[in-house]
């Protein structure tokens, strides 16, 4: 499935949800979803810079494909990353890099978000996209 397909899957099950609090359910429930991750990246080198709550973050490259792995401390923003682990993660680093992830605005995610939360959501994209890029040189 495409990132563009992943999104769309996204933007499809919100629009079923009229109601925030329902939204915000959803959200709770993909961060409940979201796998563990090895307490060997619970480290401070994996922390993403510029989010309120504390979020790990990692990133493996096999075979050309980027898979990312995340945690949080805070259950809105775990889902938040589940979300973007869901469309961003076994994709290559180019087709990461290129996704302008349309779903986050289309959902209502960053106008639903306090300034702190839409911080740390740009910043939770932006550490991913650097991740594929760094990969992406890799391929040089």
């Amino acid at each position: 499935m495409t990132i563009q397909e992943k999104e769309q899957q996204i933007i499809d099950e919100f629009s079923e949800l009229d109601d925030w609090m329902d939204r915000y359910s959803m959200i709770i429930d993909k961060g409940n979803d979201l796998p563990p991750i090895d307490e060997k990246f619970r480290t401070p080198q994996h922390l993403i810079e510029g989010c309120q709550s504390r979020v790990w973050l990692n990133a493996d490259y096999n075979d050309g494909i980027v898979t990312y792995t995340a945690d949080s401390d805070a259950i809105i923003v775990k889902g938040i990353i589940s979300l973007l682990i869901d469309t961003l993660s076994g994709h290559t680093p180019q087709e990461i890099i290129d996704a302008p992830l349309d779903f986050i605005d289309k959902i209502g995610l960053s106008e639903h978000l306090s300034p702190t939360r839409s911080n740390g959501l740009l910043a939770m994209v932006k550490q991913m996209k650097l991740y594929a890029l760094a990969f992406s040189q890799k391929e040089k």
